[in-house]
């Protein structure tokens, strides 16, 4: 198997998606000296394959590959790049059990889960693949005498994609179709942590019939692939999904050539539960807001505050579904998996000693989980102080902090206490206190007694220090096109 890794730790049927090489310009590239990077499952540790490590030249080399491909893929009939993005949806729906096996062996998280991140990232394809038919010239009332006036949405040129380890799949597909559709062509970076599904895509998108150039996967250490793509004036945005603190980077990075950004950044989501709900739906909510992605997911509840006159049954029966999870192995498909890396789980550690020392209580949990180093109990505090870090600071782990309030003025103040906004979460059954709330909440997401609500069609980001942007709908392949004024006179 040319440029494959052992399939054992895969245990995948189709071969040739355990890819090990970058692809570029429609080629499978091992880095010119060699150089790979280990890739680890984070449930036991064990080397599960290693892919290229290429080099800042070789990285700059698919920016020049993407380049020469835009004008061909900018100006075939949209149809024509619809009926790509069509065949690349098919070939993943066909491959979803395979696809979702790698993401369980190097991202660690249950079966299930991993499954739902192949449909997940399928669709996004799908979308974009008739909304690449989209897009019109806009006829615009004309101010001045004897003129037409037109307005055209055009690609930007080549997009620079960078995705996270948490959904390796998603955060790929929700970016590439995108400007797929919209006439770009792209370089994707993937973690050098889960590397393995953008290449099993890339590998898709080969057999898909995408031409030389036009999607390409360059895999090695971020600070390396990374500077030529922000330095070069022909990469016209970036779409990056990842901490604040590395969007800063790239913000200042791409600065001195002005490109298009699209971040989702770091989240810091409070779920607020009134009295009068429904406490046993609040609370599994509550509970699939918390651990989902075993808290690594940027949607995760970090702060769940609830009125004090439900409070105590609402921490007893939350308390209870917490010691329901199961923890396990990826492939075991338990509830709460393996975190990422020591990392990860040294901020458990710390915002949990950190909350104690504080006064908080802990009523669940709280250490290390006997399957291994990487897995950490799911963890309940109650009697959060406000300055606890848990409460400044996104866990991205399955600790839950929760705390009480009396007014709902007092907690859209505390809700809003923080430089992230993308998403939060209400339970209430009065409809003038929920559109009180969705107007006072400063985020750009807002779920009204139901945790999930992402998907294709809708248009996903924050405010604030949560990212600029959005990604799905049809804004977001709008995010990749620029807009151009045409006036014409025909007299």
């Amino acid at each position: 198997m040319h440029d494959t890794v052992s399939l054992a730790p895969f245990d995948v049927t189709d071969a040739d998606l355990c890819r090990s090489d970058s692809y570029i310009n429609g080629k499978w590239r091992g880095a010119a000296d060699g150089a790979t990077l280990p890739v680890f499952d984070p449930a036991d540790g064990s080397e599960i394959g290693a892919v290229a490590s290429l080099s800042a030249a070789e990285s700059a080399s698919a920016v020049e590959a993407a380049q020469k491909a835009f004008g061909a893929w900018s100006a075939l009939l949209p149809q024509d790049r619809a009926a790509i993005l069509h065949r690349w949806f098919d070939l993943i729906v066909a491959s979803k059990e395979d696809l979702a096996r790698i993401i369980v062996a190097e991202q660690g998280k249950p079966l299930s889960e991993a499954r739902g991140e192949i449909d997940y990232a399928a669709s996004f394809i799908e979308f974009y693949a008739e909304e690449a038919k989209r897009p019109n010239i806009e006829g615009v009332t004309s101010h001045l005498h004897n003129a037409e006036v037109q307005l055209w949405l055009e690609p930007v040129g080549v997009v620079a994609l960078i995705t996270p380890w948490n959904f390796p799949s998603a955060m790929l597909t929700r970016k590439a179709a995108a400007a797929l559709a919209a006439g770009c062509t792209v370089m994707a970076h993937p973690s050098h942590e889960t590397p393995f599904s953008a290449l099993a895509l890339a590998d898709l998108a080969e057999r898909a019939g995408f031409p030389a150039g036009v999607f390409n996967v360059v895999t090695g250490r971020a600070s390396t692939v990374v500077p030529p793509w922000t330095a070069d004036s022909r990469v016209r945005a970036i779409s990056f999904t990842g901490s604040t603190e590395v969007g800063r980077i790239l913000y200042r990075d791409s600065a001195d050539t002005i490109k298009k950004l699209v971040m989702e950044l770091g989240g810091h989501a409070p779920v607020i539960v009134f009295d009068g709900v429904d406490i046993d739906h609040a609370v599994a909510e509550s509970i699939k807001a918390k651990f989902a992605t075993s808290g690594q997911d940027c949607l995760g509840a970090n702060r769940i505050f609830v009125e004090h006159s439900i409070y105590d049954a609402f921490c007893k029966m939350f308390v209870a579904a917490t010691k329901a999870l199961t923890v396990g192995r990826g492939m075991d498909d338990p509830d709460i998996g393996p975190l990422m890396n020591e990392k990860a789980v040294a901020k458990q550690e710390e915002h949990v000693a950190d909350a104690l020392a504080k006064g908080a209580k802990l009523a669940f949990g709280g250490k290390r989980h006997a399957l291994g180093p990487l897995f950490y109990e799911p963890t309940v505090l109650t009697d959060v102080p406000d300055d606890a870090l848990i409460v400044s600071e996104e866990t991205f782990g399955p600790v839950a902090a929760i705390m009480p309030f009396d007014t709902e003025q007092e907690v859209v103040a505390r809700a809003n206490d923080t430089e992230y906004g993308l998403i939060a979460y209400v339970h209430s059954q009065d409809p003038r206190q929920i559109y009180r709330l969705t107007r006072a909440l400063q985020y750009g997401m807002v779920a009204v007694n139901r945790t999930k609500l992402t998907g294709a069609p809708i248009p996903f980001g924050g405010t604030k220090q949560s990212g600029l942007g959005r990604e799905g709908a049809r804004r977001g392949m709008e995010e990749f096109m620029e807009v151009k004024y045409v006036c014409r006179d025909w007299a």
